[in-house]
């Protein structure tokens, strides 16, 4: 493939923003960037139709899209459709997400994933697993008769898929899991996130000096931040090793409580954006179901029948504008939470979330209403913007 380069107003990288510059790229790897002017002779350049090129958006956390939940058909179908369902809105790399659910659909979804990587499913970039070692009384809209402790048998099927994935996350909480659990499960590649738990400050940190390396939805479903006992929230805040997500929408976390958080993070770990999406991104379904319970959409939010918050109904490139907009959170630095944050956290970061040489190219074209023109993965342009 010969090097080509997209132009536009402004071009940026993941830390720096360039201005009237063209991002070269050849073979799917970014080659650089430099000045729209002095791209070499013979080059194909192509204008972008947006204001700006921004690194593809990385999302850790998705459970469904198109119309469809990973747990409703752990295959390489549902995560194809989910991949090409975000990528209209900008998340151009994706972990499909089990919810907890049975032995058998957590296997499934490990085979699915497995046969996803072989395919080369565009926007496949591994599988989370959330639950089903949770808590119970921090469950949220996980199924109470699903969750339990993980077992041998669960720590081996495991341990023997990771090296066929390009990545495994699993979602699990002190409660279900021991330590030793957790270190065998980071030995072997897979990265730890706390989550769905009503653990202590003490008891997280030693989670993390374990292996464990995320914190799942921070302030969702675990222990909140208390001045005598810090809990989940104060742990994901104040240790350094720990990465944690944060949905949003302004439904899952006040716009204060985001701010809060953002300015109290101590690195060098980060917060980095997830959507936690359900199956309605992409379609205008108003109800479905998750292990044999309706969940509804109204007004922006999904929930049980008794009002419990079961996902999210948001975008990537939606999440970046609250952000921006509602919080108060530089566009750079919002544009970095939904890329090259979440890459990191998922040990990625060379490859992924940012747009330096080597890395994939993988980039977004965005107007300056921030909505996303054109999704481009691999140095190929996934899709047009949508008829007005």
């Amino acid at each position: 493939m010969a090097l080509a380069a997209v132009a536009a107003m402004r071009i940026f990288d993941g830390s720096a923003w360039h201005e009237d510059a063209a991002l070269l790229f050849d073979a799917g790897r970014v080659h650089g960037i430099m000045r729209a002017r002095d791209v070499p002779a013979g080059v194909e350049v192509s204008r972008a139709d947006g204001a700006m090129l921004v690194p593809g958006f990385v999302d850790l956390q998705v459970n469904g899209g198109g119309g469809l939940l990973f747990n409703d058909d752990p295959s390489v179908g549902t995560i194809r459709t989910i991949c090409a369902a975000h990528m209209r809105f900008g998340t151009t790399s994706l972990l499909p997400t089990l919810i907890t659910d049975t032995r058998e659909a957590t296997a499934a979804a490990l085979e699915a994933g497995i046969a996803a990587a072989r395919d080369g499913v565009p926007g496949f970039a591994g599988v989370h697993l959330e639950g089903p070692h949770l808590s119970v009384k921090r469950k949220g809209a996980h199924s109470a008769a699903l969750v339990r402790p993980m077992d041998d048998e669960d720590l081996n099927a495991l341990v023997t898929a990771r090296p066929a994935l390009p990545a495994l996350m699993i979602t699990c909480a002190p409660e279900s899991v021991t330590r030793g659990q957790v270190a065998a499960l980071t030995e072997a590649g897979i990265r730890v996130s706390l989550g769905h738990s009503d653990c202590g400050y003490d008891t997280a940190v030693g989670y993390a000096t374990a292996g464990a390396s995320l914190v799942t939805h921070l302030f969702n479903a675990m222990s909140p931040l208390g001045h005598r006992e810090p809990g989940l929230v104060g742990a994901a805040l104040d240790s350094g090793a720990l990465h944690a997500g944060l949905i949003s929408d302004g439904i899952h976390v006040h716009p204060a409580a985001m701010r809060a958080a953002i300015h109290a993070k101590i690195g060098p770990s980060r917060i980095f954006l997830v959507t936690d999406a359900m199956a309605t991104i992409g379609t205008d379904l108003e109800s479905f179901e998750l292990n044999g319970r309706r969940i509804y959409r109204r007004d922006g939010r999904l929930t049980l029948e008794d009002g419990t918050l079961a996902g999210a109904d948001i975008d990537m490139a939606a999440s970046v504008r609250f952000l921006h907009r509602h919080v108060g959170v530089p566009l750079g630095m919002a544009l970095a939470m939904a890329s090259f944050n979440a890459a990191d956290a998922l040990g990625i970061g060379d490859r992924k979330g940012a747009l330096h040489a080597g890395a994939d190219a993988d980039f977004l074209e965005l107007d300056d209403g921030l909505n996303v023109v054109c999704s481009w993965c691999a140095g190929v342009r996934m899709h047009e913007a949508d008829p007005a």
